[in-house]
């Protein structure tokens, strides 16, 4: 287990699973059918799905979609360019085109080559590919 593991509540456990298995390359580390609920796992990262109405859900005000609204998770891969070709070639719904971004960090950038997905409950998913660091210009 990591330190932080987000549970996404989700409209159909099915649809989602289906979404993060077979378009993401998460894996399925375990699963709970009867209360719709699976644990994934991909590239270290992990990500908990639970249908929503299936069992407990802290919820603090009406849910409304799109899900997630003002968040979205980075995941770090080893090959962002083959993980977008492969979500291109879906029918999933690109957020945020690929793009090379440089962060500032005190008197250093990082560098991200990334894009963003968004799942079909609204949950935004940002991978990425480390380029390193340079000198901030």
């Amino acid at each position: 287990m990591v330190a932080l593991i987000p549970e996404l509540l989700c409209t159909s456990l099915a649809m989602s699973r289906k979404f993060y298995v077979e378009i993401l390359g998460f894996e399925v580390l375990y699963e709970r059918p009867k209360e719709k609920f699976v644990m994934l796992i991909r590239e270290g990262a992990q990500l908990m799905l639970e249908e929503l109405g299936a069992g407990r859900a802290w919820i603090t005000a009406r849910l409304e979609q799109p899900f997630g609204r003002g968040v979205n998770f980075q995941i770090q891969t080893a090959d962002v360019d083959t993980l977008y070709t492969r979500v291109q070639n879906s029918s999933v719904k690109i957020f945020l085109p690929m793009e090379e971004k440089w962060y500032r960090s005190d008197d250093l950038e990082l560098g991200n080559r990334q894009f963003i997905v968004q799942d079909s409950d609204g949950y935004l998913l940002r991978f990425f590919q480390n380029l390193g660091q340079r000198e901030y210009q």
